[in-house]
């Protein structure tokens, strides 16, 4: 799907993005065991429709990254969540989560935002500023009018993220997904670049 922007090459978003904290980058293939150490836990994917993850599943997610890193133009934008280290330049920089940003309607401007994070990380606030970094890319960067998300209903943390970003609950979903083994009622969620800018 192409996005439409007058008078632009093809949308990209300038990474590496920073926060405060955080570094927002491409995956690589040596990132197996930090993004390994995540994906396969029961209580980071519980509510997704992904995982837990086989370690052949983690090589093969990091693949596709890899694989949309080369498309032309690029639609799905997953980025490692790296905490900032202190002292000299990249030490002890830690991978401790994904984040991305896939624009799923190129004609309406429209993208799709997700993040997951290791337990160790949880309550701190990245999960917020990572999807707060990526959001404001997605408008300023790619020109996007509307960014969606969706979460499972009993995933609270998750649905508060979504909150804290301006984010409005648009609908609900009543059996919308079947995500191991049985039907998930979801919660949409979305904000207009008006919105978030403002």
């Amino acid at each position: 799907m192409r996005m439409r922007r007058r008078g632009a090459a093809d949308p990209a978003l300038a990474i590496p993005l920073e926060t405060p904290r955080l570094i927002l980058r491409d995956f690589a293939a040596r990132d197996f065991e930090a993004v390994h150490a995540f994906s396969s836990l029961d209580e980071v994917t519980r509510f997704l429709v992904w995982g837990p993850n086989t370690p052949l599943q983690t090589r093969q997610t990091i693949q596709a990254y890899l694989d949309d890193q080369k498309e032309k133009p690029r639609q799905n934008f997953d980025l490692a969540i790296v905490r900032k280290g202190e002292g000299r330049r990249g030490a002890g920089q830690r991978l401790i989560g994904g984040v991305g940003l896939k624009l799923c309607d190129g004609e309406n401007l429209t993208g799709e935002v997700g993040y997951a994070l290791h337990p160790d990380h949880w309550g701190q606030g990245y999960a917020l500023e990572a999807a707060h970094m990526i959001v404001h890319a997605g408008f300023g960067d790619l020109g996007l009018q509307r960014i969606i998300a969706t979460c499972d209903q009993r995933n609270k943390a998750s649905a508060r993220v979504m909150e804290k970003l301006g984010m409005r609950r648009e609908g609900v979903f009543r059996q919308s997904k079947y995500i191991q083994g049985e039907w998930r009622d979801e919660f949409l969620y979305a904000i207009l670049a008006a919105e978030f800018l403002r």
